[in-house]
């Protein structure tokens, strides 16, 4: 395994007044492996803590229980330098990412200058390089991100999180911004660049068509929890969990054939008043009694893991 979370927890302490305060736990016991050169697709509304858990394994928010191992050592325990090497993140919006005042080779290049002694001509190489890597032309090099297009910004976004020479890339909504025939380019890209790289992704989405084209295994959350986990054809061809089979009933599609599956009704909870016991049941049109009390803890059901007592 190349990537290992244990028992992450993410929790904001929140001043409502002078005297009372709430915690948020955007995140709230989450585990799971990747194997390396694959891909692992998360999914879930707004709020979920899909982008919690992007910004805890960067080290960009702190996190405040769990263990993250990359190749078998705990993140703590590696250099800076040695944990920029090995994991990076690619941004959902690719203009405002960048920084508007430095040329496209600045902006690719910027990881090798402040991580490397290498001089400013051999980083210009090596940006015009990992632009030709990503579908641009070294040409447009001296060029402001004003001056590229969304999906070239996009790309230069890529090459920029490739600098370093990164084991794993984590993809935070790269597409969302992006039409529809710039998306299958860019995701065509990505394929392209983990088959020649041997790259590992992390693959933010809620887009369920297109995680599902390009992950090998599916982690899905709810209110700062897994609620389904699993290979791809399980959770999508027989989704288990009812808040899984109502996100891939709400999913647009073009197929004409009715879905079995009831769309998801209602608002998400509030993260600081969440539900007693599971935090789906308020939604869920199988709970029982036991789920307002109890809280499921993910078991493995018909080769995948399931957080549901009545499946």
């Amino acid at each position: 395994m190349i990537l290992e979370v244990e028992n992450l927890k993410k929790h904001y302490p929140i001043t409502k007044s002078f005297k009372e305060s709430a915690l948020v736990k955007a995140l709230d016991g989450v585990s799971f492996k990747v194997t390396k050169q694959k891909t692992l697709g998360i999914v879930g509304e707004s709020g979920c803590g899909k982008s919690t858990l992007a910004k805890a394994l960067m080290a960009l928010e702190e996190r405040t229980d769990g263990s993250i191992k990359i190749e078998n050592k705990e993140v703590t325990s590696l250099s800076k330098s040695d944990f920029k090497s090995a994991i990076q993140m690619i941004f959902q919006d690719p203009y405002s990412s960048l920084n508007p005042r430095k040329k496209a080779w600045q902006l690719i290049s910027e990881p090798l200058l402040i991580n490397s002694k290498l001089s400013k001509k051999v980083c210009f190489d090596k940006a015009c390089e990992l632009m030709e890597k990503v579908g641009l032309r070294p040409e447009m090099a001296q060029r402001y991100p004003h001056m590229f297009s969304g999906g070239q910004r996009q790309r230069l976004g890529i090459a920029r999180a490739l600098a370093l020479h990164p084991k794993i890339l984590i993809c935070d909504e790269p597409v969302s911004a992006l039409d529809v025939s710039i998306q299958a380019q860019v995701l065509n890209l990505l394929m392209e660049l983990q088959d020649e790289m041997g790259l590992t992704y992390l693959f933010i989405s809620h887009d369920l068509h297109v995680v599902k084209h390009i992950s090998d295994d599916i982690l899905v959350m709810y209110l700062g929890k897994i609620v389904e986990y699993g290979p791809r054809e399980k959770v999508f061809d027989s989704p288990l969990h009812p808040y899984t089979k109502a996100l891939i009933a709400s999913s647009p599609s073009i197929s004409q054939d009715k879905d079995e599956h009831e769309p998801i009704s209602g608002e998400l909870p509030s993260p600081l008043n969440p539900p007693t016991g599971c935090a789906f049941h308020k939604r869920c049109p199988i709970a029982t009694d036991r789920c307002a009390v109890d809280t499921p803890a993910l078991e493995i059901k018909d080769g995948r893991s399931v957080a549901c007592f009545e499946v």
